[in-house]
């Protein structure tokens, strides 16, 4: 199988007064990592100190001549800009610079859309860069050839223009529909966990900081790992039996990203849905990065987007061995409760399952059940009362089992029932 030729990118970023937490230079790195996603090599990187992007060219209309003539140099196959291009500036600067621009949010649909591997993830990929193309469709056979071959081989036109709006419309409802099926799916299944009193904890942090790798540390489990954005898109669940023998179901999630497309957000949320109605949170942050307090906002930004902020929540911060002793103590004494760890390198493991087991127990309460040993009814209600609490006592007799354990509240209710149930 031949490999597809590596495109040759510039980089080009726009800022004004930079605020707080925005570093430009980290920004462009950023950026060069999403473009090695896509495929690309960054040959040239360009910056402009500007108060508010040109309507027309977003940069200065120099600017734009000096990138010309350097992408010319550089034999640049793509601009690729840290910013979002409306629809006239995308076509301006294709139309000066005379090569293929993408902007931020394009750049990181296509490394989506590269990445999705299950039906769902596809899905929600190509409703998101349908929703992006939608209002970019202009009356021009370069801009409908955006659409990759399936609507628009005919020439442009006003009637071909709003043919193709139709059909990109029926194809978003059609997705639209798909997708909920799925949220339908997921909220029965969240369901039936939640009767089978199974706490779920969700692991999310930013691109790149280390989820899958504490995901596979914690489950055993052999889940692709990788130094690169976006590695994991499809959420993985899998069960993790606590030191008292209680489970819980843990779930690696998509990475998050400052400046998240609103769009990519939107059709996520079947996904994202299940880091919201998760009983815990890791929020996993690279202790190491240099603007890791961007990358914590980032993520608080898109939680509080997804209803997800009101989840209780352990901040764990890995990489930490590539930290020195000074910094490990400031991130202790900076965030409380906090964990420093190395999923790389198993630090701290047992440390993050005795807080996941901590929190959950917070919402336990201690109760004591009398069982017939002989009745196959009570016997299953001992194994579960072993399953989903934590069993202190255990007094049988050749007439009576007595089960004193700490049940989780949200099990109380179930168990108690059944009690009433059992005596009447």
């Amino acid at each position: 199988m031949t490999l597809a030729r590596r495109e040759r990118a510039a980089l080009v970023g726009l800022f004004k007064d930079s605020p707080r937490h925005f570093d430009p230079e980290h920004a462009l790195e950023e950026l060069a990592g999403l473009a090695a996603a896509a495929n690309a090599d960054v040959v040239l990187r360009v910056q402009q100190e500007r108060a508010k992007p040109d309507p027309a060219t977003f940069l200065g209309k120099g600017k734009v001549e000096m990138l010309a003539a350097a992408c010319a140099e550089a034999r640049v196959d793509v601009v690729i800009f840290d910013n979002e291009l409306s629809p006239a500036q995308l076509r301006n600067l294709e139309e000066v610079l005379d090569r293929a621009v993408v902007d931020r949010t394009q750049l990181i649909l296509d490394i989506f859309a590269r990445r999705a591997r299950t039906r769902e993830g596809k899905l929600q990929v190509e409703l998101a860069q349908l929703k992006y193309l939608m209002p970019r469709l202009v009356g021009s056979s370069e801009a409908l050839s955006r659409l990759g071959g399936g609507i628009g081989t005919r020439g442009p036109g006003e009637t071909k223009l709003e043919t193709d709006r139709r059909r990109i419309r029926h194809r978003i409802s059609v997705l639209g529909k798909e997708i909920e099926t799925v949220r339908q799916r997921r909220a029965q299944l969240r369901e039936r966990r939640h009767k089978a009193a199974v706490p779920t904890v969700a692991l999310v942090g930013y691109t790149n900081a280390g989820k899958t790798t504490l995901f596979n540390a914690l489950t055993g489990d052999d889940a692709v790992a990788s130094n690169a954005l976006f590695v994991t898109l499809d959420p993985l669940v899998r069960r993790v039996k606590l030191p008292d023998r209680r489970e819980l179901l843990v779930s690696d999630t998509v990475g998050f990203i400052d400046r998240l497309p609103h769009s990519l957000v939107a059709s996520f949320r079947a996904t994202l849905e299940e880091v919201a109605e998760a009983d815990l949170l890791l929020h996993v942050i690279d202790a190491s990065a240099p603007d890791r307090d961007r990358h914590m906002a980032a993520v608080a930004s898109v939680l509080e987007e997804v209803g997800a902020s009101r989840v209780p929540a352990i901040e764990v911060f890995n990489k930490c061995d590539r930290l020195d002793e000074g910094e490990r103590t400031r991130i202790e004494a900076l965030y409380a409760g906090a964990l420093c760890v190395s999923a790389l390198n198993g630090e701290g493991r047992d440390e993050v399952i005795a807080a996941m087991e901590t929190r959950l127990k917070l919402d336990t309460a201690t109760v004591t059940f009398e069982f017939d040993p002989q009745d196959p009814f009570d016997r299953q209600r001992i194994a579960d009362l072993y399953r989903f609490g934590h069993v202190t006592r255990h007094i049988a007799s050749d007439s009576t089992i007595t089960v004193e354990a700490e049940l989780p509240r949200r099990l109380l209710e179930r168990f108690q029932k059944e009690e009433l149930d059992a005596r009447t």
